[in-house]
């Protein structure tokens, strides 16, 4: 049936009634959702900057500091705007929480990464730059997140890894404690001057970043018909353990070769002490402080 001229003048006023009503205020929740927006990078950008100068503050926690304060400029900007535009606060955020309790439901595995993530903040298993083992992978900490955190391995490549897989794998640490105990196996003929061997395999030791307290202990690890293996244990700082690593082999066989054809080592290997062996234990050293 077609309107007739009063019933579209009706609807004409109803239109123009309801356009001066609601598009002020959709003006301006727009203005207030932009300007939240602008004052959230802002903020953001001003407290970065200035927990770049508090040197105090744990690097693990500034990344989590800003965004915190960014998102929660972004909520309450939200709120404002939802309430310019006529919303009642108290329904939406009624609606609001049975919506975040279905998505909670729903990503039971990224709220456990945040619980993680709370957890590992809380511990402290590790920092910023330590270099850890976990859950198979490896590599520096480069952030902790609450989601995950980024880590740099060995070679260079990023490495991410969510915070549950963290929390629930054993971890080892590399750079946390105080020192990092180095084996060395040397197999020499078995009719070599043991005292002397032992003193070539001391003087081999690199003075760079090799703990003096406990000292380097050569001792003799086997003997047989075969030949004579004396063991090299020393303690170095957990930073330069692969330097120290890499250069004292080299020293030790020509630190021996120097003492004639006698001392020639059959072999040099690393090895790792038994976890029954009480020389992987640094005596008198207390972890470094987290």
């Amino acid at each position: 049936m077609p309107f007739d001229e009063k019933q579209i003048s009706q609807l004409v006023q109803m239109a123009w009634n309801w356009a001066t009503l609601f598009l002020p205020r959709f003006g301006a929740a727009i203005v207030i959702l932009a300007v939240g927006i602008l004052i959230s990078r802002w903020v953001s950008r001003l407290v970065r900057g200035a927990l770049v100068r508090t040197p105090h503050v744990d690097p693990a926690l500034k990344p989590i500091i800003v965004a915190l304060v960014r998102y929660s400029i972004l909520v309450l900007a939200l709120v404002a705007t939802v309430d310019q535009l006529g919303f009642r606060t108290t329904s939406l955020l009624a609606v609001l929480g049975a919506a975040g309790l279905a998505i909670g439901l729903a990503l039971q595995g990224t709220l456990s990464n945040i619980a993680a993530g709370i957890m590992l903040l809380w511990l402290r298993p590790f920092q910023v730059l330590d270099y850890i083992e976990v859950a198979g992978q490896g590599g520096a900490v480069e952030e902790i997140g609450l989601f995950g955190c980024r880590l740099r391995t060995y070679d260079g490549l990023f490495l991410f890894l969510p915070n549950a897989s963290i929390w629930n794998a054993p971890l080892k640490n590399h750079t946390r404690n105080g020192g990092r105990l180095l084996s060395i196996d040397v197999s020499v003929p078995p009719d070599v001057d043991v005292d002397r061997a032992k003193e070539a395999l001391l003087g081999a030791v690199p003075q760079k970043e090799v703990l003096k307290h406990p000292q380097p202990k050569v001792f003799v690890e086997n003997l047989s018909d075969k030949g004579l293996v004396l063991s090299l244990t020393l303690w170095s700082t957990p930073q330069g353990a692969g330097e120290v690593e890499r250069d004292i082999i080299e020293k030790i066989k020509l630190s021996l070769n120097a003492l004639g054809e006698s001392f020639k080592p059959v072999q040099i290997m690393r090895t790792v002490p038994p976890a029954s062996d009480p020389s992987r234990f640094l005596k008198g050293r207390e972890p470094v402080p987290a």
